[in-house]
């Protein structure tokens, strides 16, 4: 399939043509890119979703502008690379420098109590993805609402929904693989 095919497939959202591209041969490039860009872990569909979601804006503007002066794949990496550098630096590295989640418990509910305060403290710690940390203290904890959390990272509130199924996923496996560890 030439390059002019690909991006009308993807304009015209074929599914089958999109889903071999993003996670088929795209993969290498993204994984690359993933690596290169952050410093924690990043879920793949995560990745691939905002970034399709961001071509796919404006009826697609960004893939009707593709001038095919190089390949589609090398110009995805450069596209890729500068959307994701400038979400990383504008999620994870906020203005004001400070940490995504405050060692303090000050702001938890407090119907939590001491212990269970630690012991979630202890698996924030734990989990590799710190923007699922930040996800899930926000809208569980300090009670902030989905469209004010979409907002703040500049995502969709669909989008905010995924990434907390995925934030719960990854707590649910840490304090299992946590439970594990105590009993040996």
């Amino acid at each position: 399939m030439t390059d002019q095919e690909i991006i009308q497939k993807l304009i015209d959202r074929d599914n089958r043509v999109t889903e071999e591209f993003f996670y088929v041969k795209c993969r290498p490039l993204f994984l690359n890119i993933i690596k290169k860009v952050f410093d924690y872990e990043v879920d793949y569909e995560e990745f691939v979703n905002e970034l399709y979601l961001y071509l796919m804006e404006d009826d697609a503007q960004k893939l009707r502008n593709f001038e095919y002066r190089s390949s589609i794949y090398q110009w995805l990496k450069v596209i890729a690379i500068r959307f994701f550098i400038k979400k990383r630096d504008n999620l994870i590295e906020n203005s004001s420098k400070e940490a995504l989640y405050e060692e303090s418990t000050t702001q938890m509910t407090d119907s939590i109590d001491t212990s269970a305060k630690g012991d979630l403290e202890r698996l924030f710690s734990l989990m590799p993805n710190k923007r699922y940390v930040h996800v899930i203290k926000r809208l569980m904890l300090d009670d902030w609402e989905p469209e004010q959390l979409a907002n703040e990272m500049e995502i969709t509130v669909d989008n905010l929904y995924n990434i907390k199924r995925r934030a719960m996923a990854q707590l649910t496996q840490v304090a299992l693989n946590d439970k594990k560890y105590e009993k040996k």
